[in-house]
């Protein structure tokens, strides 16, 4: 089995490059601003997408904070929906 196919899947358009560019920025303890890579995946994102994993259990089993998710787009400054 290939330990590595989720680093490669497309989440809610977001390249796996994408998502591993953002993941220090939504994990915590002190997560760093996102990088210039992050931020220019999230112009691609399907925010409806995102939204629905909002409340979604595994995501924090993986260390990701949700909340941080959710930040994202203000410290981007890149268009998002007002309220998921």
């Amino acid at each position: 089995m290939n330990d590595n196919i989720g680093v490669h899947a497309r989440v809610c358009g977001l390249s796996g490059g994408d998502q591993m560019a953002c993941k220090p920025s939504v994990t915590q303890p002190n997560p760093p601003p996102p990088s210039a890579r992050c931020c220019a995946g999230l112009l691609h994102a399907d925010w409806g997408c995102l939204c629905s994993y909002k409340n979604s259990k595994l995501l924090p089993q993986l260390g990701i904070d949700v909340n941080l998710i959710m930040q994202l787009p203000t410290k981007c400054n890149v268009p998002h929906p007002a309220h998921c």
